[in-house]
């Protein structure tokens, strides 16, 4: 299986990717909104189809990614039925399977945290998905939405602590750095529920918790009721057809800036002793190393689009651009390589 663990850093929200490696169909979890572009790069650089975006619960403290996703790349929206969110394609019940290729992934309800949680359960890599309904070390606090400290005490203990010990287990958040768990570790060690604790023992602990009011879910609820829905899309770029890399570089096709030469400038960051050999006509020649002390002498009456050998350098100077305060800056994707491979003219 292919398997990614993502990070969002201003909600501390996990996001999953899973894939199968045969057939390229996948599956992502608990996408983040701000984090959309990043998780299409990543599904385009590993030639994935995302079948299902998959929310693990109602979210209190970030918006949803699920709708952008469909909107992009024509994935399902899935989440929880009790939710009733609009957009949904796809209403979770408990008992429900997932595919994707050869994988499934197993709904289980494990309401507690909201009414509406849900954890995904993959036995044949024997990984489960917990939302916020298991924590590392710890669990989804239950004071708003539904929430319930005796209902999500038997989810836990019914529904994930009853797969065997040796499943990993992967939360919704940490705040920590920590990053994965297991069943074994959290029936000894979790400060709420370990170590043998009684359902007393819980209600007891979670009920005299003192906890901030969510600061986020004012916009967070509403957001994800529509499924992650924005009453208008982002800003993104619109001088060309754009494609963000999974390492955060725009970039724009060869054929493109080969058919566009009159809309863009150039700029090949390429030694001098490589220009000699081949160049493209009208590009303007800064080596990379010498960009950052000749940014004057770049037009910006037009977009500038970077170029090198293989694409790897001139991402450099679309950062170096962008950091100087150019926003219409993007990289030719695979540089000179990718420029011959199309039988795109230049000059020798």
């Amino acid at each position: 299986m292919i398997f990614r663990q993502l990070f969002d850093a201003k909600s501390s929200t996990f996001t999953y990717l899973l894939a199968d490696e045969v057939s390229k169909d996948a599956v992502i979890i608990d996408p983040v909104f701000e984090q959309s572009n990043r998780d299409i790069a990543l599904i385009t650089e590993l030639g994935l189809n995302l079948t299902h975006s998959l929310d693990t619960h109602c979210h209190a403290d970030h918006v949803t990614g699920s709708w952008l996703l469909k909107h992009k790349i024509n994935s399902l929206i899935a989440s929880a039925k009790v939710i009733n969110a609009e957009y949904t394609d796809v209403a979770l019940e408990h008992g429900d399977i997932i595919k994707f290729g050869q994988y499934e992934l197993q709904v289980r309800a494990t309401p507690g945290h909201t009414d509406g949680c849900l954890t995904y359960v993959c036995h044949a890599q024997k990984m489960a998905f917990t939302g916020d309904a298991l924590l590392i070390r710890g669990c989804g606090r239950c004071d708003f939405q539904q929430g319930s400290a005796s209902q999500l005490f038997d989810s836990i203990h019914q529904q994930i602590f009853s797969l065997t010990n040796d499943f990993s287990l992967y939360p919704g958040h940490d705040y920590s750095g920590r990053c994965s768990t297991s069943v074994a570790e959290e029936k000894l060690f979790n400060a709420r529920l370990g170590g043998n604790a009684s359902k007393q023992d819980f209600i007891g602990y979670m009920d005299n918790m003192t906890l901030p009011h969510p600061k986020y879910i004012d916009i967070a609820l509403p957001g994800n009721l529509v499924s992650g829905k924005p009453d208008k899309l982002p800003q993104e770029p619109t001088w060309a057809p754009m494609e963000l890399s999974y390492g955060g570089i725009y970039q724009v096709s060869p054929y493109w800036v080969a058919t566009n030469l009159d809309k863009v400038t150039i700029l090949d960051v390429r030694e001098n002793e490589e220009v000699a050999q081949t160049k493209i006509n009208g590009a303007i020649t800064i080596p990379l190393g010498e960009v950052s002390t000749k940014l004057s002498t770049i037009p910006t009456d037009k977009p500038i689009v970077t170029f090198c050998r293989s694409g790897r350098r001139s991402a450099l100077a679309v950062d170096i651009l962008k950091k100087s305060g150019l926003t219409d800056v993007a990289n030719i994707k695979g540089g000179m390589l990718a420029w011959q491979d199309q039988s795109l003219p230049y000059s020798f």
